[in-house]
């Protein structure tokens, strides 16, 4: 048998197909050579670890050729155990070649899977500023709302008021994610090429940092409006790579748990925002220029934590420079065998994309967004929940929150009252999902919390016809607006920047999550400059009414375009979407949708529905059911 280029598997068209239940209780070489899986069109859904089969002879082989490539030939020993713990994940109880202790930390990764190296813990939490100076950014403008417009001679309520001011007060309030969808993002790219995930959170944390300064001391709403766009530069190149930064230095079992802090922590910046526009309500004519210019706080320590963070590994192997990747991943994993493990995981798997999709340059990565059929349904998919951010309608309280509640007849400070409950139900409602999103998983939050958030959305916008002078106005309007939020948060709110983090190969990570990105932003900037001319066409009633209907709509998007990511590492999702589209929408439709009909509406318990995902040979998430199935015993 010929050897193989290292971590790339073994193959047999004469192959016999086995047990595809999961975990078998054999080890990858008893198993022995597997099929491969086309990841442009897995029509069959098998995932596949591709180390599994590769007998061990031939996989200590590659092993060695691996460290003497990579410069780290002193560490063959360490590698290989890693290898043998890769290539079956639930079978590391019958390694020989490892010790008690590091069994111990491999029981502990399902056991204990919160317990991690601090290294990764500072990472997430520098993660969290990022998201924490974006919800901040988002929200400063909410309340200055109530009064630049006015200083600066384009008043759009009260005497005054102009559909032309209307819309240059949506220009100006889209500024960011105008600068954003047309600049930020697609910087982000080339600059993480170059300067790698921590010099472009550098970068964007400076634009984050100076523009929002110079917010505060703009003289007409022209120089206000620049300002903004240099704002959504950073916005842009950091929602861009945070997410990113976070999922390819976290363990997949905590993966979904972790990266979704990007949205916890926003929605903490968000309600920052509104403590703010709070605080300095009171000071006088000056306020607005406090509010916008608040929000400067939480980029100083973004701008200088960043440096104490380790690296992304999977950038350094990207790079070719594998000691340094093992090196950051020694300080993101508890022992030096997890580290070298997933170095070589890691390693295998980018093996098999680079032969598949090869070298690209900025233009061609992102024309092949749309024409390598794997790389093509991560983009309808991050396209799919991004738009449907926007479409649920968040961001008309997150963006006018104030305007709406004056609009419903509370006075200034009772509307900034309103909207700090709005951002504290907000992030208080996103902790769930730190537990839920890796456990329910990402497309079960979804499809559970839209159609909720169609009906709080239009029975807000129907309380508006309850009189004025009637005590329940006022208050069933924030009711239904705060509980819409608290639908919102464990779901739309976490799910679309951890999801179009996770699922697009190595090579197309950074310009697909540019993509994503915005596609978010964008149609947020189209949402904040029509907002305010729908609200005076419609009023208030039809405003919440519209975007009810496009809840319902985002719904059946999801239900057909969206597959789940929980619990897989990053590489085995190019198997999940290497299964071509009309075969995820025809199983939706034709057996998921008769199967949820028969359990849920006719309430028949013994309905069955057949899985989509045949899992052939061991992957990383049957680790546990391994461990769990020996501590049982």
């Amino acid at each position: 048998m010929a050897d193989e280029k290292p971590g790339i598997a073994q193959t047999d068209k004469s192959s016999e197909d086995y047990d595809k239940s999961g975990y078998d209780g054999m080890t990858g070489a008893e198993r022995g050579p597997q099929k491969t899986v086309n990841l442009n069109r897995n029509v069959t859904a098998r995932i596949q670890n591709p180390l599994a089969g590769i007998p061990r002879e031939t996989l200590f082989k590659n092993v060695e050729d691996f460290a003497h490539e990579a410069g780290m030939a002193e560490h063959i020993p360490l590698i290989q155990r890693g290898a043998l713990v890769a290539q079956d994940p639930p079978a590391f109880e019958q390694i020989a070649e490892l010790d008690e202790d590091e069994k111990d930390a491999l029981r502990n990764e399902v056991l204990h899977k919160w317990r991690q190296p601090w290294a990764l813990y500072f990472t997430v939490i520098l993660c969290s500023i990022g998201a924490a100076v974006q919800g901040w950014d988002q929200t400063g403008s909410n309340g200055a709302n109530l009064s630049w417009p006015r200083d600066f001679g384009v008043p759009n309520e009260g005497e005054g008021a102009t559909d032309y001011n209307t819309w240059i007060v949506g220009i100006v309030n889209a500024g960011p994610y105008i600068g954003s969808a047309a600049f930020g993002c697609w910087a982000s790219d080339p600059m993480n090429y170059y300067i790698g995930r921590r010099g472009t959170i550098f970068i964007s944390a400076i634009f984050c940092l100076l523009p929002v300064i110079g917010s505060a001391v703009a003289q007409n709403w022209e120089q206000l409006f620049v300002t903004r766009l240099l704002l959504g530069i950073g916005m842009g190149a950091k929602a861009s790579t945070v997410p990113i930064y976070a999922a390819e230095n976290c363990p997949a079992a905590i993966r979904g748990g972790l990266v979704m802090s990007w949205q916890m922590w926003t929605a903490f910046g968000i309600f920052l925002g509104f403590c703010a526009n709070l605080a300095v309500y009171n000071v006088g004519d000056i306020a607005w220029r406090l509010q916008l210019g608040s929000a400067f706080i939480p980029a100083i320590p973004l701008l200088i934590g960043v440096y104490f963070c380790p690296e992304s590994p999977r950038w350094y192997i990207k790079k070719g420079r594998y000691d340094r990747a093992f090196k950051s991943l020694c300080r993101l994993r508890n022992t030096p065998l997890q580290a070298a493990r997933d170095l070589y995981y890691i390693s295998a798997q980018i093996n098999e994309e680079a032969a598949i999709i090869g070298k690209s340059n900025y233009v061609t990565r992102f024309v092949e967004l749309f024409t390598i059929p794997r790389v093509r349904r991560a983009t309808l998919a991050s396209f799919v929940v991004m738009l449907a951010q926007q479409m649920c309608g968040i961001n008309i309280i997150a963006f006018y929150s104030s305007t709406v509640f004056v609009e419903a007849g509370f006075g200034p400070l009772q509307a900034l009252l309103a909207s700090f409950g709005f951002g504290l139900v907000n992030f208080v409602f996103a902790w769930p999902a730190v537990w839920t999103i890796d456990t329910w998983g990402r497309r079960t939050l979804l499809l559970f919390t839209f159609p909720q958030m169609a009906w709080t959305l239009l029975a807000a916008g129907l309380c508006f016809l309850i009189p004025e002078d009637n005590r329940a106005h006022l208050g069933l309007i924030a009711f239904f607006i705060f509980l819409f939020a608290a639908f919102y948060s464990p779901g739309e709110g976490p799910v679309p920047f951890t999801y179009s983090a996770e699922v697009f190969p190595l090579s197309h990570r950074e310009v697909g999550m540019s993509w994503a990105v915005a596609t978010c932003l964008f149609w947020a900037a189209v949402l904040s400059i029509t907002f305010p001319r729908l609200l005076r066409a419609f009023q208030p009633v039809g405003a919440f009414g519209f975007y009810a209907g496009l809840n319902v709509t985002a719904l059946v998007l999801i239900f057909l375009f969206v597959p789940e990511t929980k619990q897989r590492t990053l590489e085995e999702l190019d198997y999940v979407f290497a299964v071509p589209t009309r075969t995820h929408v025809s199983y939706q439709l034709f057996k998921a949708l008769p199967w949820w009909f028969n359990r849920y509406i006719l309430r028949r318990k013994g309905a069955r529905l057949e899985p989509l995902y045949q899992f052939e040979n061991a992957v990383a998430a049957d680790q546990g059911a391994a461990v769990k199935g020996s501590d049982s015993h």
